[in-house]
């Protein structure tokens, strides 16, 4: 072999030579976050056309438009048909929430908390007597605040922590709804009656498809999406959403917003 070649070898394949460690590529987050939203939207969209025309299909023949179905077992199915498909339905919603929310911004504007409070216990009003939970609201003593707010916001984290605030509470619990009042903050608190769980335990709910019980044995339904729900909208609208609780004393849930209508600092006396 000429001295060349000989050169040329040494140059490409040296004998000690430290191998090349080749390190993951570099992804664009923005990229990939964008990739993720389009991703949920495309599977948004497929998912919910058949939905659709399962749960428009089971309602017609639990309703027994064209006529009677016959054995009384199939508008029995159909209605199982429907109530699985709106379960179905309502999980997509919400995980398409979820993408929406992340890293949003709300335009919130001050809003009075009274009227959202009326609005979100009046749509539960069902679902508290289905599981045999009372609603208490406790007002400040000097009246109800302005929050800086989005209204739809406010009462999406409202009727989700009321929800679960009942999912878990005892048949025959109480459920308290009430407002802590500071200088520059305004803080919602929703109390429960529920069986609390262990403070090492609050950040693992705030992820998605978590719940404060075993899967196997949990009494409520839901994929565990809510809390996710509520802090991504809190954060969205320039506020904080922080658990407490403990084992057999229920659980808090706190919605820390900016008070829109705080008094005004007095200026200092001159000199």
């Amino acid at each position: 072999m000429s001295q060349a070649a000989n050169l040329q070898t040494i140059a490409v394949r040296p004998p000690h030579a430290t191998p090349r460690v080749v390190g993951p590529p570099v992804v664009d987050a923005q990229a990939f976050e964008d990739q993720k939203r389009a991703f949920l939207r495309l599977v948004s969209h497929e998912l919910r056309t058949p939905l659709n025309s399962i749960l428009g299909f089971s309602e017609i023949l639990a309703a027994e438009l064209y006529g009677p179905l016959g054995a009384p077992q199939y508008k029995e199915y159909a209605e199982i048909i429907r109530g699985s498909g709106k379960k179905l339905l309502g999980l997509i919603n919400q995980v398409l929430e979820i993408g929406r929310l992340e890293g949003l911004k709300m335009d919130v504007r001050p809003e009075p908390l009274e009227p959202a409070f009326e609005d979100a216990i009046a749509g539960l009003r069902g679902e508290f007597a289905a599981c045999g939970v009372r609603i208490s609201v406790i007002a400040p003593p000097g009246g109800y605040p302005m929050a800086y707010a989005d209204p739809w916001g406010l009462r999406t984290v409202l009727a989700h922590l009321l929800r679960n605030a009942a999912a878990f509470s005892p048949e025959g619990g109480e459920v308290r709804l009430r407002v802590e009042v500071q200088a520059r903050f305004v803080t919602i608190c929703v109390e429960d009656d529920g069986e609390g769980v262990e403070p090492a335990d609050l950040p693992r709910l705030m992820l998605p498809f978590e719940q404060g019980e075993n899967a196997l044995v949990r009494r409520a339904e839901g994929a565990g999406l809510g809390l996710t729900i509520c802090e991504l909208t809190c954060q969205a609208m320039a506020g904080k959403l922080k658990l407490t609780s403990r084992v057999g004393k229920g659980t808090v849930a706190r919605v820390q917003l900016r008070r829109a209508d705080a008094p005004v600092a007095e200026a200092a006396p001159a000199a």
